[in-house]
């Protein structure tokens, strides 16, 4: 046999074996990385500002349950439009009570099924190192270039920021000088990235912050904002995403919500058993 016939039957040899190696390897593989079965995972819209908590809150509910927490966040108003056009949330955790509302009067999420999951506090936040009482001040003198905001009409910490500067008799004087982000989060990022000297965000989103300087806003100055969840009417029989919405009551839920910057009102003592 010469040698162009040897390497040939080499090469066949080497192809066998590479063949069943991929044969033993593979179901391995299919184990290790298989898909979470459907009915175990539960598809979250979450408001942007409470991306933080929710992050905190899916990984408690997970060491207690079967199932997994998948999110998509954003805006308020561009979440509910995706759920209105079909996307295939279970549950909806908007910033405000009203867009989980209509979902109800408009036949797409479960009768009875809305609750508030958190109340949101507003915070002016700035880069600069300054005491809440100096932040305060710069925002009624107008001492700034930009002040970051979230749309309105998108974002109800948005709405409660126009509302707050109305109030307080500052808009008309101010209005000339907001720049808007899409969602509350990128009124945020607009600070820390410099586009903006001052923002209107959630507390939530700076509570922790040791960069800057942050004045809470008095509650008085505009709505409460109340964070309504519910459950979306293709996940009536889900049982997963009825699990998850008994955890955000659970006391344990409304500690992680509240160390957030957030307030809380948890109302079932222990998740019932699987």
């Amino acid at each position: 046999m010469d040698s162009m016939d040897k390497n040939h039957e080499l090469k066949i040899f080497r192809a066998f074996i590479l063949f069943v190696c991929v044969l033993l390897v593979t179901p391995f593989w299919g184990r290790t990385y298989a898909a979470e079965p459907e009915e175990k995972i539960v598809r979250v819209a979450v408001a942007a500002n409470f991306q933080s908590a929710f992050e905190q809150l899916a990984r408690a509910f997970e060491k207690e349950s079967a199932y997994q927490l998948e999110a998509v966040t954003g805006a308020s108003g561009k979440l509910y439009a995706q759920i209105r056009n079909g996307a295939p949330y279970h549950l909806f955790l908007p910033a405000d009570a009203e867009h989980a509302t209509r979902l109800e009067d408009e036949g797409l999420a479960v009768k009875g099924s809305r609750f508030t999951y958190a109340v949101g506090r507003l915070a002016v936040y700035t880069n600069a190192v300054q005491s809440a009482e100096v932040v305060r001040q710069r925002l009624a003198s107008g001492d700034f270039t930009h002040l970051a905001v979230a749309k309105p009409e998108l974002a109800p910490y948005g709405a409660a920021a126009i509302e707050m500067l109305k109030r307080l008799g500052v808009w008309e004087d101010l209005k000339e000088k907001v720049v808007y982000g899409e969602n509350v989060t990128q009124a945020y990022q607009f600070v820390r990235g410099g586009g903006a000297e001052l923002g209107v965000v959630a507390y939530a989103q700076v509570v922790q912050e040791k960069i800057g300087g942050v004045w809470l806003v008095p509650e008085n100055l505009h709505t409460p904002i109340c964070q309504d969840a519910v459950l979306l009417t293709g996940a009536r029989e889900h049982p997963g995403a009825k699990l998850f919405i008994k955890f955000l009551k659970l006391p344990a839920a409304g500690t992680i919500i509240k160390k957030s910057g957030y307030e809380a009102e948890p109302v079932v003592a222990r998740l019932p058993s699987q």
